[in-house]
């Protein structure tokens, strides 16, 4: 991948996931990286690790929380005060959440929000001036495979991912030309975090897609990478999950709505037996 070579490149949500393993298979090419997450400590544990592989690697770590918006505005300016110049900017962190929309928690919703939109498209607003004095340069946008339909029980997530997906479609229009390339990344079911994260507070039955769907994360950012080599719009990985939604697509909106609302409508039914189940025999 020699587009890598010698670049520099800002991670968000480097401390698990998909971040550490982009960390990782980007540390033999890239001259620095900026890693950024929440936990310090994993971030310096991380650090360690990939200086000892790569020593002529430079490595910043910096704690932030991207739904606060004075620490992003600090970031921000800590780049420009510190000349760290990124030519690859990997928007990686995303929160997401399962169950009923009138269930959930309303600080979570706006932590989606916050993370998964607002962020997201102030840091590259913030960078985009930069990227621009690159001859080659590159933004990765982590959507989701969820951005392509609503979901029930995922509405705000994949919602706020179709953002991701039609910004970054947008973007990568606006900067033909000018030698930046705009991918989407748009993975299904992955082993990370992120599903044990979605679930916590939820109270019905958790998110757990089939074994045969998941793709594991070595593999989802290997082809990340070779897509963004490759100038590629838009990066679904595994055949299975690619295929599925091209076919998925291809179906008349009516009849997926069909399916969305007997999907729900089984949701009922089941939450409603549990609640029989769950109250006292009548003596």
């Amino acid at each position: 991948m020699k587009f890598f070579h010698g670049c520099t490149a800002l991670i968000t949500g480097a401390s698990s996931g998909l971040g550490v393993e982009f960390a990782r298979q980007l540390a033999p090419r890239a001259r620095a990286l900026v890693l950024t997450a929440r936990r310090q400590d994993r971030l310096e544990q991380l650090k360690a690790e990939l200086t000892r592989s790569n020593p002529n690697l430079s490595v910043y770590c910096y704690a932030l929380d991207l739904s606060d918006t004075d620490s992003l505005e600090r970031f921000i300016r800590w780049l420009s005060d510190e000349g760290v110049r990124i030519s690859f900017l990997i928007n990686n962190a995303g929160l997401g959440d399962h169950g009923l929309f009138q269930a959930s928690e309303w600080p979570k919703v706006q932590s989606m929000l916050d993370v998964n939109i607002t962020a997201l498209t102030r840091l590259t607003h913030a960078l985009l001036p930069g990227l621009r004095t690159f001859t080659d340069a590159a933004i990765l946008n982590v959507s989701s495979s969820a951005s392509f339909l609503p979901v029930p029980q995922l509405a705000v997530y994949a919602a706020t991912k179709a953002y991701v997906t039609s910004f970054s479609e947008a973007l990568r229009a606006e900067l033909r030309g000018t030698g930046i390339s705009v991918t989407a990344l748009c993975p299904g079911p992955v082993d990370t975090e992120f599903g044990n994260v979605a679930n916590s507070g939820h109270t019905g039955p958790g998110f757990t897609p089939p074994e045969f769907l998941k793709v594991p994360a070595e593999q989802v950012v290997q082809e990340a990478l070779l897509g963004v080599e490759r100038d590629r719009a838009r990066v679904i990985p595994g055949w299975t999950i690619f295929l599925g939604m091209s076919v998925l697509l291809l179906v008349p909106f009516a009849l997926v709505r069909f399916g969305l609302n007997a999907s729900v409508a089984g949701l009922e039914e089941e939450e409603a037996r549990e609640d029989i189940a769950s109250q006292p025999p009548l003596r």
